[in-house]
């Protein structure tokens, strides 16, 4: 039995990002495999454990192609986890507008379709529910671009730098277009003057100087950041005194251009002259 051997299912809705995920896996050195029939699975993950092989990390994409795995998946979970092999679902989803605008302008049938594409996705949300429940990360990739999805499978799946501390994820976003799923903490920075109410500001965003010196000046942000710096300088070691090695803290505003892009690049300038290791995605910062 090979302890150190892990296993990822990456599974989910058609359209939402599977094969692009796959395609991240492999960058960060997993053993890919699409859609390997079932009965195959357990016997292939015993060749991965032969002495001498080298693949300690696979991912296997399953979904709906792969009808007798929907009937025995469980099943097919127990083994591998009673051979002590470390075992992660994927779930991947987006919004039926989100999935059906990807179809059109990919030309691609749904496997399910017969009539429509939204038709395909209800029949293959229903067949799929036990699976999401069963799921141990569900990603919702309807605001994600190629970009974002590498960035957020980086922030759980791939190996830290030997050393690090821990990964922490930054994410600046808008509430009008709904609250970062995968975040372990989320803070309204709503309560900040508005540069959007600036003319001069309005069209700007919150990396352009004036935007910042807007936000960043103002006493309450001021005392903001020192308040949320020693929250942070409390928090940050004993997530990582309990084994967390990634965390990812969003920060939101109305329309997530101006003040959440601000703070959360002032929080990446705190946390990085502390020694952590950060990332910073602006979810929203593009949108009118």
């Amino acid at each position: 039995m090979n302890q150190e051997l892990s296993v990822v299912i990456i599974t989910g809705i058609s359209g939402s990002g599977k094969s692009t995920a796959a395609r991240h896996f492999e960058d960060m050195g997993f053993f890919c495999v699409d859609n390997l029939p079932t009965d195959l699975i357990p016997k292939f993950l015993m060749l991965c454990e032969q002495p001498g092989n080298e693949i300690d990390r696979v991912a296997l994409g399953v979904d709906i192609r792969e009808k007798k795995f929907l009937q025995s998946y469980s099943e097919v979970f127990d083994v591998i986890r009673n051979r002590g092999i470390a075992l992660t679902v994927l779930f991947l989803e987006a919004s039926d507008a989100v999935l059906i605008r990807r179809f059109n302008e990919t030309r691609r049938k749904h496997p399910l379709a017969k009539a429509s594409v939204q038709e395909g996705l209800a029949q293959e949300r229903e067949m799929l529910a036990g699976m999401k429940e069963d799921a141990d990360i569900i990603l919702d990739t309807s605001d994600f671009s190629v970009h974002d999805l590498r960035e957020v499978l980086k922030k759980h799946f791939a190996r830290t730098v030997s050393g690090s501390k821990m990964a922490i994820l930054l994410v600046a976003f808008g509430f009008k277009y709904g609250i970062v799923s995968e975040s372990d903490m989320i803070l309204d920075v709503r309560f900040l003057k508005n540069p959007y109410f600036v003319d001069q500001l309005r069209e700007q965003t919150g990396r352009s100087p004036e935007v910042i010196k807007y936000v960043a000046e103002r006493d309450e942000t001021r005392e903001y950041l020192k308040r949320l710096h020693a929250l942070l300088d409390y928090l940050v070691p004993r997530y990582i005194r309990e084994g967390k090695s990634y965390f990812t803290l969003g920060f939101g505003c109305t329309g997530g251009r101006h003040r959440s892009v601000v703070i959360a690049d002032l929080v990446q300038e705190h946390l990085e002259a502390q020694g952590y290791q950060t990332s910073i995605r602006y979810r929203d910062i593009s949108r009118g």
